[in-house]
């Protein structure tokens, strides 16, 4: 058994919190997508080369990268609410500089600064896990994970809007004016959670796997200028690898890990992430073709449409993922994430395959918005709940951050790719390159690509077993005794896992009082979660037994609050000091 801090969730979390921190996510991706609008007249406003105009997203990639893991790492060493608050904040400090100048370098410094804003999404899952009853937390998971989704479809309009009418460092005074909202919200309504996990900051660790990311991901950004297979390019990405095989190995050395890569070679969490990379991959392409094709000109095969109008039509992706929450959690609770994320992936595939043939009016790319939005909202939704049920829970920020950098991966990947397909399929009309139908059809078939490889490491994952026989359910004793543990917060819990890591379902975990009798019972849900009250402080014994396992007893002492206690049966017993 392993014991972590005492922590306090609960139901009685504000019905605000989900929505305040699902605002939160929703500002870090208006913060994303404000210079979608103005990409292509960014030499311009900034008299400078197109490609050295390129870093002012690239340098946001870049920090939103290394910032995402590490700082959930922070946020689960010192306070998930603290380091949302720090992400948000140093996002502000970002926008107001680059709202105030228009000079290339200090652009790109605060472009930098407004990247770490990217550790809040994984910060408000920790936080809602922490924080939400089970009957919550799938729902509210959702609307998390699908707010950068949601954020960036309704950034759209909005920021062309204020592009067309303003000056364009309105942008960023708007997203430091969300940013100061988000954060006055959040000190007000979000409880800081008492969850801490044990151990100290691990700084050459992120100092290695700061290096190997920007290695890895400046050739991927800037290939296409670069040249794929020019020496800086390949020497870069040869520079990553060898890198990130010796962070991996001094990780492995380490007793407190910026990553615990232990639990990321755990099945399902190393699919759930690879899966991530290509959901990741699939909701780029929508957000780089899409807006294209709608503002070409009719003469150059596309629709005509201004740039307010290419926003609106593109905007029900976000909103069909915000809707599609709800829908999830329903689907969630009666099928697992696993079936979700399937669900998910093969409406993504069916939007794209499509909408290879709905490009020639501006009513069929919002079908096209529609359908993709309602399945990368499922498959967004899925991944966090894949992630919260295979890991302790002191390690939920860290974890959910490294799966958020692995979304970002995909985007980043599918940017160069996007980018080098569309520059290889274009028409040079009156000296400047013109995108093509075909290139768009190519991009569409890339991303079905994609969705497939996902779909094909979502069918390896571990899948729920469901109680089919009378004898392997729960007691009604049981099962009251569980609501009893979630409503009261006086007791144990956490998860039941086998010698390889894996959740144990239905295995029996008996609370044992100082004179042997029994004080409670319960049996492990389908992820291996179990919770049990306790009827008084005092010193107890939890027995864990599960088929196919040997039995396990540890004492454990219980002083007020709910204790998490993963129970691992591949271990001998060992004291439990709470």
């Amino acid at each position: 058994m392993t014991q972590t801090t005492p922590v306090r969730p609960s139901g009685r979390a504000g019905a605000a919190v989900v929505p305040v921190l699902a605002f939160a996510g929703i500002v870090v991706a208006v913060m994303q997508t404000l210079l979608v609008p103005v990409i292509k007249d960014l030499p311009q406003l900034l008299d400078t080369a197109p490609a050295d105009a390129t870093w002012v997203l690239t340098s946001t990639l870049l920090s939103g990268a290394v910032a995402t893991p590490i700082m959930g790492r922070l946020g689960d060493l010192f306070g998930k609410r603290r380091m949302l608050v720090v992400s948000l904040a140093v996002m502000v400090v970002g926008a107001l500089v680059s709202a105030a100048t228009s000079d290339l370098l200090v652009m790109i410094a605060g472009r930098t600064l407004q990247g770490f804003a990217m550790g809040a999404i994984p910060l408000g899952i920790g936080l809602m896990r922490d924080m939400l009853p089970r009957e919550r937390l799938g729902s509210a998971m959702a609307l998390m994970s699908s707010s950068i989704g949601v954020g960036g479809g309704l950034a759209l309009p909005a920021a062309a809007l204020v592009a067309q009418h303003t000056d364009w460092h309105a942008l960023y005074l708007g997203a430091a004016g969300l940013g100061l909202i988000a954060i006055a919200l959040t000190l007000a309504v979000v409880p800081e959670s008492p969850l801490r996990a044990k151990g100290s900051f691990d700084l050459p660790g992120a100092l290695g796997l700061t290096a190997g990311l920007l290695l890895f991901l400046l050739p991927v950004s800037k290939g296409s200028d670069w040249g794929w297979t020019s020496g800086t390019t390949l020497g870069l990405f040869g520079a990553a690898a060898v890198v990130l095989l010796l962070w991996g190995l001094m990780e492995l050395r380490v007793s407190a890990p910026l990553v615990d890569l232990r639990t990321t070679a755990r099945r399902e969490v190393l699919l759930t992430n690879l899966a991530s990379i290509m959901v990741g991959v699939s909701f780029f392409v929508v957000s780089l073709v899409l807006p294209q094709l709608l503002q070409l000109p009719t003469a150059s095969d596309g629709l005509g449409q201004s740039m307010v109008v290419a926003g609106l039509c593109v905007a029900p992706l976000g909103l069909t993922m915000m809707f599609t929450a709800p829908v999830y959690s329903r689907l969630s609770s009666r099928y697992g994430p696993k079936t979700t994320l399937i669900i998910g992936l093969l409406v993504i595939a069916a939007g794209y395959g499509g909408g290879l043939g709905l490009m020639s009016a501006a009513w069929q790319t919002v079908v096209t918005s529609v359908v993709l939005g309602a399945g990368i909202g499922l498959a967004y939704s899925s991944l966090p709940a894949l992630i919260v049920g295979a890991v302790p829970a002191s390690e939920t920020g860290a974890a959910n951050g490294l799966n958020t950098l692995m979304r970002s991966i995909g985007t980043s990947v599918s940017s160069a790719v996007i980018g080098m397909v569309l520059a290889n399929t274009a028409n040079v009309v009156g000296g400047a390159a013109v995108p093509t139908l075909h290139g768009f059809r190519v991009s569409f078939g890339i991303a079905t690509a994609a969705v497939v490889v996902g779909l094909v490491l979502a069918l390896f994952l571990p899948g729920r077993r469901p109680s089919v026989r009378p004898q392997l359910r729960a007691s009604s004793e049981e099962e009251a005794n569980l609501e009893r543990a979630r409503e009261a917060l006086r007791g144990f819990r956490g998860r039941v896992l086998d010698a390889s890591g894996a959740p144990v379902a239905r295995a029996r975990v008996t609370l044992i009082d100082r004179h042997g009798r029994r004080a409670g019972a319960t049996v492990s849900a389908a992820d291996g979660t179990y919770a049990v009250a306790v009827p008084a402080h005092g010193p107890y014994v939890l027995a864990a037994r599960a088929p196919g396992h040997g039995p396990l007893a540890a004492p454990a002492t219980h002083s007020g609050g709910t204790y998490s206690v993963d129970v691992d049966l591949s271990l001998p017993s060992e004291t439990v000091t709470a």
